[in-house]
């Protein structure tokens, strides 16, 4: 770790099998929510958890995080295990009035390749998170930095924005949200986005062109 701290009350889950990033490359062309529609709805994350520094697109696999409330530790212990494409879900218990993440893990995030973050809780150093350009999803922004004590997990399944995220999962991001998606399903789920996007393409043909005949 960055910092100097005991993470002898973090607990560790290591060697979980992650999605296929390049099945999710082409996943990810697609809006979430289409993937959304093609899923039944079903993976994405409440509005609460909304788009709040640098880039509002990413892809990538679930390194699940449980925080105490208001604490960082299992976050900076978790970057010690980080792999490029892994997208940081933690749950902070919904606390807003205590950041458990800023620009200095966020400088820690791009050193590791971790594709973006997503937190149920809040964050803070959105400014510098933005020219860093590391995609960053949040509950709220609060300047109260966080402690260090722990406890926490890592890499055993969490619950943010209302939905169960398990290590290794798919997880995609875009202006409309946050969708999570089964490692199981990513390998038939392109062939079936082409096809629900074809035919939404089709009828947007056919209303543009029933306006140009009216």
């Amino acid at each position: 770790m960055f910092i100097n701290a005991s993470a002898a009350n973090i607990t560790v889950s290591e060697d979980w099998p992650r999605a296929c990033l390049a099945q999710l490359e082409e996943i990810s062309q697609y809006p979430v929510a289409l993937i959304g529609d093609v899923l039944q709805r079903m993976g994405m994350m409440a509005s609460a958890i909304h788009h709040v520094a640098g880039k509002a697109s990413f892809h990538g696999t679930v390194l699940p995080i449980q925080t105490w409330e208001g604490d960082n530790l299992a976050i900076h212990r978790a970057l010690d295990d980080a792999k490029p494409g892994d997208v940081l879900v933690i749950n902070g218990n919904g606390e807003i009035n205590r950041a458990v993440f800023g620009d200095l893990l966020g400088e820690i995030c791009l050193a590791r390749k971790v594709a973006a973050v997503v937190i149920d809780g809040a964050v803070r150093d959105v400014e510098e998170l933005s020219v860093m350009g590391l995609p960053v999803y949040a509950r709220g922004v609060n300047p109260s930095g966080p402690s260090k004590h722990g406890p926490g997990q890592v890499g055993t399944p969490v619950a943010c924005g209302n939905v169960v995220c398990n290590p290794g999962d798919a997880i995609v991001g875009d202006r409309d949200g946050v969708i999570v998606i089964g490692r199981h399903l990513i390998a038939a789920l392109a062939d079936r986005l082409e096809a629900q996007a074809g035919i939404e393409a089709k009828l947007r043909e056919n209303i543009r062109a029933s306006i140009v005949e009216a």
